[in-house]
Order: C-alpha cells, then sequence, then structure tokens
C-alpha cells in the first residue's frame, strides 16, 4: 500500500476535496491510498455539506469521512505528503524532519514529477517505481524553472462564496488528474519490475 497524505489547515475542504478526488480517479484495485489532514483541524465525522456537494458533482464520495489532526506518525506513516499551500508542506516537515523529501504541495510535487509542462514537459528520467519518483521530484526542487511561492498553492475558498469552493475543487481535479498518471505509471512499473 503506497499512502498519499494531503494535508491543508482544516480538513474540511481542500485536503478533503483532494482525497477524496484522488480516490474517485484512480484505478479500481490502485496500490495507492489517498489519506488526508489538517494542521488545525479536530477529530469529527462527516464532510461538511458544501464541500461534499462540490466533491460529488465532480463524481467524488464523501460518505464515512472524518476530519484529523496532523501528526508526526501520518507524516512518517506516507510514501507522499502534498500541501495545498506551502504553510502546510512546512507544518508536515517540522513535524517530521527526516520526510522532508518527500513532503511537497500538490501544485510543486505535479509539476516537478513531470505532470505538467515546466518547460521541458518530460518526467525525470530513470524513474521505476513511485519512490524513485518522488526521489526525482526532490532532487528537481533545486533545478527547474522557479515560480512564484503562490503558484504552487490552492487557495482556501473557507468563509468565501460558494463559487469559490467550486473552483478550488475544479483546480485540485485537474492537478489530481495528472497525479493520477504519475502514481499509476510508477505503481505500474513497480508491480510489472518488482524490486529484488
Amino acid at each position: 500500500m503506497i499512502r498519499v497524505l494531503f494535508v491543508c489547515t482544516g480538513n474540511v475542504h481542500r485536503s478533503a476535496l483532494a482525497e477524496r478526488l484522488l480516490a474517485a480517479r484512480l484505478p479500481r484495485g490502485s496500490a495507492v491510498r489517498p489519506e488526508s489532514a489538517g494542521t488545525q483541524a479536530w477529530p469529527r465525522s462527516g464532510m461538511e455539506h458544501s464541500t461534499r456537494a462540490v466533491l460529488e458533482r465532480l463524481g467524488g464520495d464523501g460518505s464515512g469521512f472524518v476530519s484529523r489532526p496532523l501528526t508526526a506518525q501520518l507524516v512518517l506513516g506516507s510514501a507522499l505528503v502534498l500541501g495545498l499551500a506551502g504553510e502546510h508542506r512546512e507544518a508536515a516537515v517540522r513535524l517530521a524532519p527526516s520526510a522532508m523529501r518527500r513532503c511537497f504541495t500538490l501544485k510543486e510535487f505535479v509539476r516537478l514529477a513531470g505532470g505538467e509542462a515546466d518547460g521541458d514537459g518530460q518526467r525525470p528520467d530513470g524513474v521505476g517505481d513511485f519512490a524513485a519518483v518522488v526521489a526525482a521530484a526532490a532532487a528537481r526542487r533545486g533545478h527547474a524553472a522557479p515560480v512564484p511561492p503562490e503558484a504552487d498553492d490552492v487557495a482556501d475558498p473557507r468563509g468565501r462564496p460558494s463559487a469559490a469552493l467550486a473552483r478550488c475543487a475544479r483546480e485540485i481535479d485537474d492537478v489530481v488528474g495528472s497525479l493520477v498518471r504519475l502514481c499509476e505509471a510508477s505503481v505500474t512499473m513497480q508491480v510489472e519490475h518488482p524490486c529484488v
């Protein structure tokens, strides 16, 4: 099982949407297990009504969702940690510094791993399994063309009109589509060429 952890602030909008949209987009039987947490979340059952409505319009399932706080244990147990903004990535790294090379923002990871054009539009050479894809993305941090920090963030829709939540969900869904391609290509390669 390959755990991918999405992190936002309250674990009620952005990370919840990313978790459930990735779950909806992955092929049945995928080895990737999406999860989410929040830097200021507290455990509570049920997805916020407005978030669930937007999620379901995009084909996701909000049933059984429980928000939870981000912990070092969650970060350390994940193959990939994806903050919805830079502050969330930084919070994960503060909790578990040894996981730094596995912590990105969602947009940053997709850009660095080659899921989206960033000049050459290519995935890093020589990636063969999921851990290698993550390591290659980390290695590209200092070499890829820089982008403004806010370009890697997904804006928080909390307290804004419902249209902002809908835009946020569509933005996350677009990036998650690229993430699915990266995950499944690397997981398929890992299954076809298992490590000895």
